[in-house]
Order: structure tokens, then sequence, then C-alpha cells
């Protein structure tokens, strides 16, 4: 009898024992699994697969369809007379204050998505964004776009297209506009090898919390580091990667600036096609016809956390004549409207 239960009790310990074991590698390896930090994410890879996608704010890829959003002066008059149209001026306190459209509302570049946030847009066709010469509002459209705001539209030429007053800008960009029609080339230069994408550390895991985190963050940058002038580029060739984001040709004819790469618009800025191309290690300079496309396409680039910048006017700054004979867009005496204005 003494040995049964000694028997019996033998085997419970070992039971026991083989019980605790199992509980602890359970909790274990859970506890393990717990402190385990988590897989590091590529935040702009994550941000432009979502905004590449029909989940993205506008259920498209915006910038490889409907990039630019750009409306006539002569349309937003017509709007403005029936109340369709709701105009954000970005301009400076001092320059509204000196003549706006009428009904426009004043609102700094980085306030723009809040003031646009707390606004009830449901009776209004179209939002006009307004600038100087339009560069700046297609920054500020773009990144409106991107949250969704499927109704902004930049306003061409700024108000250098609504009166002859405002028009210093253009005028005075285009008198200059053949500085460097000499130096423009058809010569080729490929496209760099596909890399990775930038590094971002929002601390946001899903696209759309890192789309909101990186608003607020180029928004506060404002459009002057995404910006830069004919002179500088030209005077530091090498210091940059240069996106001619136009028809390919166009890239031969009327050429391009010296070491520029050909983009295509609606195209190439796709993870799966030319987007990995550009560089992480060195400013990408993008330009266009009047620097109002090339700036909705900086504002993205500078999303996804390259640096990105705008060539200001575009070729109109740099080749003019060579575009009038081309017919390619450039600005003009009848693109001023001479419209009236509020002071």
């Amino acid at each position: 009898m003494f040995y049964k239960i000694k028997f019996r009790s033998m085997k419970h310990t070992k039971f026991l024992l083989l019980s605790f074991m199992f509980v602890f590698l359970v909790f274990g390896s859970c506890k393990k699994d717990d402190d385990d930090p988590p897989t590091p994410i590529n935040e702009s890879e994550v941000l432009a697969t979502y905004l590449e996608s029909t989940d993205s704010p506008l259920g498209k890829d915006f910038v490889n369809t409907d990039l630019p959003t750009i409306m006539a002066a002569s349309e937003v008059k017509s709007l403005n007379l029936t109340n369709q149209v709701y105009i954000i001026d970005i301009r400076s306190a001092a320059d509204f204050a000196a003549g706006y459209i009428e009904n426009a509302h004043n609102v700094a570049l980085g306030e723009i998505l809040n003031h646009i946030e707390s606004v009830d847009l449901t009776s209004y066709t179209k939002v006009a964004i307004v600038c100087y010469t339009g560069q700046t509002a297609g920054f500020a459209a773009s990144l409106l776009r991107l949250m969704g705001y499927d109704k902004v539209f930049s306003m061409k030429w700024g108000m250098c297209a609504w009166n002859s007053e405002f028009a210093g800008k253009w005028n005075t960009a285009i008198s200059n506009g053949n500085a460097y029609a000499t130096q423009f080339t058809a010569d080729v230069t490929d496209k760099g090898a596909a890399g990775e994408m930038p590094e971002l550390s929002t601390g946001k895991t899903t696209g759309q919390e890192i789309l909101e985190s990186r608003v607020d963050a180029v928004l506060a940058e404002g459009f002057t580091p995404a910006a830069i002038s004919n002179t500088v580029v030209f005077d530091n060739l090498d210091d940059y990667y240069i996106v001619n984001y136009w028809p390919e040709n166009h890239y031969a004819d009327p050429g391009h600036i010296p070491g520029a790469m050909q983009y295509t618009p609606k195209e190439s800025m796709k993870m799966s096609v030319d987007l990995k191309t550009l560089p992480t290690d060195k400013p990408v300079v993008v330009y266009c016809y009047t620097g109002q496309t090339s700036a909705f396409l900086t504002a993205y680039l500078r999303l996804l956390g390259y640096d990105a910048k705008s060539l200001l006017y575009g070729t109109n700054g740099m080749i003019y004549d060579k575009m009038v004979v081309a017919s390619l867009t450039v600005f003009k005496a009848d693109q001023i409207m001479e419209y009236e204005y509020v002071q």
C-alpha cells in the first residue's frame, strides 16, 4: 500500500512540474513577444502607397491623375458673381489690403488647412486659392487636395492675371525670360537608379496619420524653402538633381536645362515607375513651363520627405521666346484681365 501511494505521488509531482514548465514557456514566450520592438516601417513609402491608392482621401492617385488643378481668373470672376466660389487669398496682409478680389478671405499659408476645415463648403462649386503668381497657390492647393478637398484649385497666374496693378512679378520674370536660352540642350541625361525613399520620423504608422502630420509640417515650413530661382540653379548645376516635368517630345525641343532628366506628368511619379529614382541625398529641383505645376508636385515630394524645390517661373523665366515659338504656355499681356478689385 505504501509503495502504491508513493508511486502515485511521484506521478502527480511529475505532472505538476510538467504543467508548470508548460505555463512558464507559454507566458514567457508571450512576454518576450510583448517586449520585442515593433518592426520598423518606412513612413515615406507607407504614405506614398496610401496616396496612390483608392483608400486615399480623394479615392485616387491625385498626383498621377488630376495634378495640377488650376482655374482661370475669368472662371473665378464668373463663379464669384453667383457665390459659387470660395476665395482664399494667401498673400501678405499688407498686399491684400492694397487690393483684393471681392469676397476673398485673407489667410496665411500656414493656417490654410485650419481655415478650410472651419468652412462649410457645401454651397460652393469650387475653392480658389489666390497668390501673387499662381505658384504658392499651387503649392497650397496641392496639399489641400491631398487632404481630400476635391473642390480646391489655384488661380492661374495669381493676382497678376486679375489686374495690371498686380502684374509686376510676372512682367519682370518674362522681361528677363531669355537669360538661359543659349544654355538649353537636347542632350539626354538618364535618370538615377531606383533606391530607397526618404526617412520620415512622425512616429505614426498609418497612411492617414502620417499624411496629417506631414501636411502640418510642410505648411509650417512655408513655400520659401520649396522655391528656387533659375540664377541659383544655373550657378550650381551639379548641386541639384533636376527634373524636367513635361512631355518627352518637349524635352528635345525646345530643350532642357543641362543635366535635367525627363519625367512625364501623370505617369512617372509613381513608386512602380520612377518615383524611387529621385535621390534622398541631394536637393531635387522640379521645373515646368510656368512654375505652377512644379509647385503642385514639389508640395507632394516634400510631404514624402524629399528636399524638393520648384524652379520659380519655370521656362517662362529662362527661354521665353522659344516657348512662344513652340506655342507653349506663356504669360503675356492678354492674360491680364483688368478686372475690378476691392481696396
